[in-house]
């Protein structure tokens, strides 16, 4: 309690404190570690960049700016306002308020991440794409690339109200942290879209990871009571096997994202193959009953070869080719007809009765078919021809 007349001076923050001592350990170092340290300091601080001999004058100009605020106040001036006033009215101060260490890291943290995810933005996925990306090529890893988009998002802001939207964002952005391993990286890189940077991983691996998250997504949804088929859709690229290119990379995980987004969604579209006209038909002659055959042995005729109901179109020597919506994986179109296509694959066993696929034909633009397997023959090259029916 200050004594009458006595002028009330209170009690400096830990922060001044911590300032006092900085200036009275300075003092103590010789010209060159003081403006080492200095540099540093205002670096830190107040996220300005300056040359020693440039922090060395500010640090001058600052003490010289607090003894003359405590001279005309009367006052104890701390050093922050000292070193508010100098670096304002010399046009470098970054910030409105100059802030302790941990408070500054919060502020470079904030500006990595996204406001409503938590989860890291579009600028550092675009550098840590460029880092680990180098450092695959330099020790000669893998590394798996993923673009994933939240389909029917715009849906549930018509239908439920933003809030709801921003809530199954959030969803998919726990369903990623809970999900990923320790060594992955999650982005938001735009309103409806993810990114998955995975050092270390194959295609298969990839491609395995991104249907549990997208199973664990839509399980997570479950409680919501939406009647609105909200998922994760997701597109996978992996260096070296699709490019050795930031842009390549990007290119092929965009493109194969659109392929699944489209192939279950999509009804099947194919151009049917135009036949000629078949000539009018001569009329036919009167019905006659065949004559009774006279007693004796049985004659059994071969019946005639069964003409197929579709004409096949064959796509040999061409880059048909045909990309699996669930696997990614590729095979050659051998033929095709308006009936369905014959692919040719090293193997079978893990493809369901009933697939998706993604038909890129000559001429025609890419086409999204749902395929059931009919029939199977190994062909001369060793690899299996498989017959597949169009369902509409």
């Amino acid at each position: 309690m200050p004594q009458p007349g006595e002028v009330f001076q209170p009690k400096p923050s830990a922060e001044d404190s911590l300032l006092d001592l900085l200036v009275e350990t300075l003092e103590g170092l010789d010209e060159e570690a003081r403006a080492q340290f200095l540099r540093q300091f205002f670096r830190t601080i107040a996220q300005i960049d300056l040359t020693e001999a440039q922090s060395s004058e500010y640090w001058s100009k600052i003490l010289e700016r607090r003894r003359e605020l405590v001279t005309s106040t009367g006052k104890a001036v701390s050093l922050r306002t000292a070193m508010v006033d100098v670096l304002s009215s010399m046009s470098s101060l970054r910030v409105p308020v100059l802030v302790e260490y941990d408070e500054f890291k919060k502020l470079q943290i904030n500006a990595a991440t996204d406001a409503l995810t938590g989860l890291y933005n579009r600028r550092l996925f675009d550098e840590y794409l460029d880092k680990e990306l180098n450092r695959a090529k330099r020790y000669g890893q893998q590394l798996a690339v993923v673009i994933l988009d939240l389909h029917k998002l715009k849906e549930v802001n018509d239908r439920f109200g933003h809030l709801q939207g921003d809530h199954v964002l959030q969803i998919a952005a726990t369903t990623l942290r809970t999900t990923l391993r320790a060594a992955d990286f999650a982005f938001r890189i735009g309103g409806d879209e993810f990114a998955l940077l995975l050092p270390q991983t194959d295609t298969e691996q990839a491609v395995t990871l991104c249907r549990r998250v997208r199973s664990e997504y839509e399980n997570q949804l479950h409680p919501l009571r939406m009647d609105v088929g909200v998922t994760l859709d997701f597109g996978v690229a992996v260096h070296p096997h699709d490019g050795d290119q930031k842009g390549a990379l990007l290119s092929v995980a965009d493109e194969r994202l659109y392929a699944l987004k489209h192939a279950t969604r999509t009804p099947p579209r194919v151009v049917p193959i135009e036949k000629e006209p078949a000539p009018e038909a001569a009329p036919a002659p009167p019905r006659v009953s065949p004559p009774t055959p006279a007693p004796g042995p049985s004659v059994v005729r071969e019946a005639p070869p069964e003409r197929r109901k579709w004409e096949r179109v064959s796509l040999a020597g061409t880059k048909a080719h045909a990309v699996f919506a669930e696997t990614q994986r590729t095979a050659k179109v051998i033929d095709l007809s308006y009936g369905g296509v014959a692919l040719a694959l090293d193997r079978e066993e893990d493809l369901p009765e009933q697939f998706n696929a993604v038909l890129h034909v000559p001429i025609l633009p890419p086409v999204r078919v749902l395929l059931r397997k009919v029939s199977s023959l190994r062909i001369e090259t060793g690899r299996l021809r498989l017959g597949c029916a169009f369902i509409s």
